[in-house]
């Protein structure tokens, strides 16, 4: 046939290196990212509250970039919304990567803002390599390796009824 009819969710993707030293590898990534996170978040936290006043300032400094009009658009309609959402979002990402809950969708959140922060940074200095890359990087590598499973609490909820019936949640978790 022409096509593949095979299911790829119950046939889970495996890392080619079965060493424990990678599965290690992969959750210390896994918990310095989530720490990393956590700290931004939780310093926004004390110095500002839900009022992070940058957030909004940030984005609308963004006009001349690709993400200009919705960064403008998001710190001019809803600042009220980006200042508390940036450090409860970089909070929740944290603590998610550190305990390997949801870790692929706490990873496209951390791809999103650090998406943001590459494009918003644009300067460019260095090229178009610089730590905002690298830190979308890191994110996507969690993504592609489904990291929650390794040393994380997504390698039970995975095996939950729940999951069982509704295999595609594996996408979110991992």
């Amino acid at each position: 046939m022409a096509y593949d009819t095979s299911n790829r969710i119950e046939e889970p993707f495996e890392f080619g290196g079965s060493s424990p030293i990678t599965a290690f590898w992969i959750a210390f990534l896994r918990i310095a990212v989530g720490w990393w996170f956590l700290h931004a978040g939780v310093t926004k936290l004390v110095e500002s509250g839900l009022s992070y006043a940058y957030g909004p300032t940030y984005l609308t400094e963004m006009g001349g970039t690709v993400l200009g009009p919705v960064a403008v658009t998001m710190g001019t309609s809803i600042p009220w919304f980006v200042a508390a959402i940036v450090p409860v979002a970089e909070t929740l990402i944290g603590l998610a990567l550190m305990a390997g809950v949801a870790v692929r969708l706490a990873s496209i959140g951390g791809a999103v803002f650090m998406s943001f922060f590459w494009v918003g940074n644009a300067e460019f200095g260095h090229g178009v390599v610089n730590g905002d890359l690298l830190g979308l990087l890191l994110f996507v590598t969690l993504i592609v390796l489904a990291a929650g499973r390794y040393y994380g609490l997504d390698a039970m909820i995975e095996r939950t009824e729940l999951v069982q019936r509704y295999p595609r949640l594996r996408y979110l978790l991992g």
